[in-house]
C-alpha cells in the first residue's frame, strides 16, 4: 500500500471517529459509541455518503449513486453523493431528510428528522440546471430543526439557527435565528448569538415564536389602547352635549321669566 493510500485511509478513520464523537457530543440519549456505530442511521448515513461521495469525486458516478440509493433504503435519508459534507454531521433521528447535489454542510451541523436541503424549482428547465449551484450553504455550527425545508443557493451563516418545520428561501445572516413560512429573524434582532453553544431543535427555551405572533400581539395592543382612547372620546362627548343642554335649558327659562316680567309691567 501506498503512502498516499495509507493517508486516505488514516483520513477515512478520523472523520469516522469525529462523526462518532460529534454524536455524543449532542444527544444525551447516546450512551456509548459502539451504541451509536451500530445503532444510529444517521451515523450509518454519513458513513457511507464519505463512502460514495469519494467515488463520485473519482467519476464512479454509477457505483456512488448505487451506495446512496443503499443507504437510503437502509436508513431512511437521502444524500446525493456530490454533496459536500464537513466534519461532525449530526442527523438525529434522521427519517425523512433530504440533501442534494449541490449541496454544502460545515462543521459541527445538526438535522433534525425531515429536513430538507432542496432547490426550488428543479422541474423547471432542468437541463439548463446541472452542473450549478442550486441547494444550499450550510455554514459551521448551524442548527435546522425538524421539518424545515431550506431551498435554493443560499447561505446560513455560522451558528444561524432554523426553527422547526420552517421555509427558509433567503440568506440567513451569521448568528440569527429564523422561523416561520417563509421564515423571518426571531426577535428582529439582526444577530442574536454568535457563539457555538448548542440549541437543540435550534430554538432556545429563552427566544420568541414565530415572529407572525409578535406582530399580532403588537396588533391587539394596539387596537385595545385606540378602543380605550374612543371611548374617552365617547364620554368627552357626551360630558359636552349635557352640559349645553344644560345651558340651553337655563336660557329657556331665563327667556320665559323675562316675557312674565314685561308682560305684568304691562
Amino acid at each position: 500500500m501506498s503512502a498516499a493510500q495509507y493517508r486516505r485511509k488514516g483520513h477515512m478513520f478520523k472523520h469516522i471517529s469525529e462523526d462518532l464523537a460529534g454524536v455524543m457530543e449532542r444527544d444525551p440519549a447516546a450512551r456509548s459509541k459502539i451504541e451509536v456505530a451500530l445503532l444510529y442511521s444517521g451515523f450509518h448515513a454519513v458513513l457511507l455518503h464519505r463512502v460514495a461521495h469519494g467515488l463520485w469525486r473519482r467519476n464512479w458516478r454509477l457505483t456512488a449513486r448505487l451506495i446512496s440509493q443503499f443507504s437510503r433504503f437502509v436508513t431512511g435519508i437521502e444524500i446525493h453523493p456530490g454533496a459536500v459534507i464537513g466534519r461532525k454531521l449530526f442527523i438525529d433521528h434522521g427519517m425523512g431528510v433530504v440533501i442534494g447535489e449541490t449541496a454544502e454542510i460545515g462543521d459541527n451541523v445538526t438535522l433534525y428528522h425531515d429536513v430538507t436541503l432542496g432547490g426550488v424549482a428543479p422541474s423547471v428547465d432542468s437541463d439548463s440546471q446541472r452542473n450549478v449551484k442550486r441547494h444550499p450553504t450550510l455554514c459551521d455550527n448551524v442548527i435546522v430543526g425538524s421539518g424545515a425545508q431550506v431551498l435554493g443557493p443560499i447561505t446560513v451563516g455560522r451558528c444561524g439557527r432554523v426553527g422547526a418545520n420552517s421555509v427558509v428561501v433567503k440568506d440567513v445572516p451569521e448568528g440569527v435565528t429564523v422561523v416561520g413560512s417563509p421564515a423571518r429573524a426571531a426577535n428582529g434582532a439582526l444577530r442574536t448569538r454568535t457563539d457555538e453553544r448548542f440549541a437543540a431543535y435550534g430554538i432556545g427555551s429563552d427566544e420568541l415564536p414565530d415572529p407572525v405572533f409578535k406582530v399580532m400581539d403588537g396588533l391587539l395592543d394596539k387596537v385595545q389602547s385606540l378602543s380605550m382612547r374612543v371611548e374617552e372620546l365617547e364620554k368627552e362627548a357626551e360630558e359636552r352635549h349635557g352640559s349645553h343642554l344644560l345651558i340651553s335649558t337655563e336660557e329657556i327659562e331665563l327667556e320665559e321669566t323675562t316675557v312674565k316680567t314685561h308682560k305684568q309691567d304691562r
